[in-house]
């Protein structure tokens, strides 16, 4: 196993993942920058041009999605297996849709003051992203071995704390807000917000499988 590791290492192969990645990567940092802005906005036009910012991104990704796939499609050797690479840009694409999805109901729903429950799911959100990204940049140098574990221990700390406020924002909703359909409405979101925390983990597992096959 480790002399088929060797040469696989010592093959050429194409290093323009490691740029699609971190393209991908920081392109969710600057979605999480644009979610914080849009939960904090006072005016619904403000907002609805933030969301369509977002959307922008979305689709950016959804591009840089199909141009991994493509180079995946037309490269013999990769850096690393090319199920990974598949696995690990899905699961980014992934965070993309559902911080998209969760900006989009702000607006379909017209919310024009989000609880405070939505605003520190996208604080945990942002850090999560933060510490994902910085993993996709260390992808090309897999030796650092201390920082990429505490990448790791991050995200997953963060998805954990992110199901906890989710459950207490719901809880929350459910006490205070009397308005059912308003309920429903917040609720939705909050899901949302929650399940691209989820989508980090995923993405950051995806990363330590890859770590652990080339330590």
């Amino acid at each position: 196993m480790k002399i088929n590791k060797m040469i696989q290492r010592m093959l050429p192969h194409d290093d323009s993942f490691y740029k699609f990645f971190e393209a991908a990567s920081q392109n969710l940092v600057n979605a999480a920058d644009l979610m914080k802005e849009i939960v904090l906005a006072k005016e619904g036009s403000v907002r609805d041009k933030l969301i369509m910012q977002i959307k922008e991104l979305e689709h950016h990704g959804d591009s840089l999605t199909h141009q991994i796939f493509s180079e995946l499609n037309s490269t013999f050797v990769t850096p690393f297996d090319r199920e990974d690479i598949h696995q690990l840009t899905s699961a980014l694409d992934d965070v993309m849709d559902h911080m998209d999805g969760a900006a989009s109901r702000i607006s379909l729903y017209k919310i024009k003051k989000c609880p405070k429950s939505v605003l520190t799911l996208v604080d945990i959100l942002q850090l999560s992203i933060a510490e994902l990204h910085r993993g996709v940049e260390m992808l090309p140098d897999l030796d650092k071995k201390n920082e990429l574990q505490r990448v790791f221990q991050k995200v997953n700390e963060y998805e954990n704390t992110a199901d906890t406020i989710f459950e207490r924002g719901v809880a929350d909703l459910f006490e205070k807000e009397r308005n059912a359909i308003q309920v429903i409405k917040l609720k939705e979101i909050l899901v949302g917000l929650e399940t691209a925390t989820d989508k980090c983990e995923d993405a950051a597992n995806v990363l330590e499988g890859i770590y652990i096959k080339h330590a």
